[in-house]
């Protein structure tokens, strides 16, 4: 039986034409004439046997189910030159995933360490993009994501089943230049000492500071005052500049910790209610290469705690 599959032509032509809703704009893109692009359409719409424009004296736009079939195309198009880019490269045979992730997490964790992983499994490629919200696996070619979150949030992901990596335990951090400023030693100080610092909020934990002093019983009204930054990564900038002590977690200043660009100011941990995970689809058959960067990342993940 002939399989109804369209041509690779018609597909990006229809999905140019309903990212720009304009066949004149996809075929400029695709450099094909305006005619070229409205006869692929025709001929895929006759395959299907549906109308995914209407015509209209300015144009064209889509139709329902015109929507719904360019999200499907624009995902598996992209998928499809993914492939082909892994096909290319001289590592292909290697084998590839594709992670979504939190970025800071990524950027400052996974990555430092990545390079252990690809010498045990030469040739193998990893994608990495930015997700930090829950997501359907479904929808998506990614095959596992790390994720930040707390356990009730994980376990609200549905379809999905996750391992723990390590809780977010955060700890004050500041450049050595503001303590010796304020007569104050790396890891001597006590949390009333660290209260007369200014104090660095992350804008998206606002209370995180009060929770930390709360834990060392100690009432500090000022816990919840000082400049605010969105990012993990803003925060640990902004104190290596001097401009206050950080409640950060150790693993995501892990480089400027051993610059001694930044020193902990009191050995005081104070573990998070949020966690990062490791979260695959449920139902999902695991390929080996999953399988094996599971296993390097929660080895991995063991190891930071020792």
């Amino acid at each position: 039986m002939r399989r109804r599959i369209p041509s690779t032509q018609a597909l990006l032509c229809f999905e140019a034409a309903a990212r720009h809703e304009s066949y004149t704009r996809a075929a400029q893109e695709l450099a094909l004439t305006q005619s070229a692009v409205s006869r692929q359409i025709t001929t895929l719409e006759s395959l299907l046997g549906v109308a995914l424009f209407t015509r209209t004296r300015h144009g064209v736009t889509l139709t329902a189910s015109g929507a719904a079939y360019a999200r499907q195309t624009a995902r598996r198009l992209a998928a499809m030159e993914r492939d082909a880019l892994d096909a290319m490269s001289d590592h292909g045979e290697g084998g590839s995933l594709a992670l979504a992730a939190v970025p800071t997490f990524a950027t400052r964790w996974l990555l430092p360490r990545l390079p252990d992983f690809q010498r045990q499994h030469a040739g193998a490629l990893v994608h990495i993009e930015t997700r930090t919200r829950p997501f359907l696996f479904a929808d998506t070619d990614f095959d596992a994501a790390l994720y930040a979150g707390t356990p009730q949030q994980v376990l609200n992901w549905a379809g999905t089943r996750a391992r723990l990596l390590m809780t977010e335990d955060v700890l004050p951090v500041c450049s050595p230049a503001l303590l010796r400023a304020h007569g104050l030693k790396a890891r001597a100080s006590t949390p009333a000492q660290v209260a007369r610092l200014p104090l660095l909020q992350q804008s998206t934990r606002p209370d995180v500071w009060h929770h930390w002093f709360e834990a060392q019983r100690l009432q500090v009204a000022m816990s919840r005052q000082g400049a605010r930054y969105e990012l993990f990564s803003m925060l640990a900038a902004a104190a290596v500049h001097g401009l206050g002590v950080a409640l950060v977690p150790r693993m995501l200043v892990e480089g400027e910790l051993a610059q001694g660009q930044l020193v902990v100011a009191c050995e005081r941990p104070l573990q998070g209610q949020r966690g990062y995970y490791l979260v695959m689809p449920e139902r999902a058959e695991e390929r080996p290469l999953l399988a094996a960067f599971s296993a390097w990342l929660l080895a991995q993940a063991g190891a930071a705690h020792h």
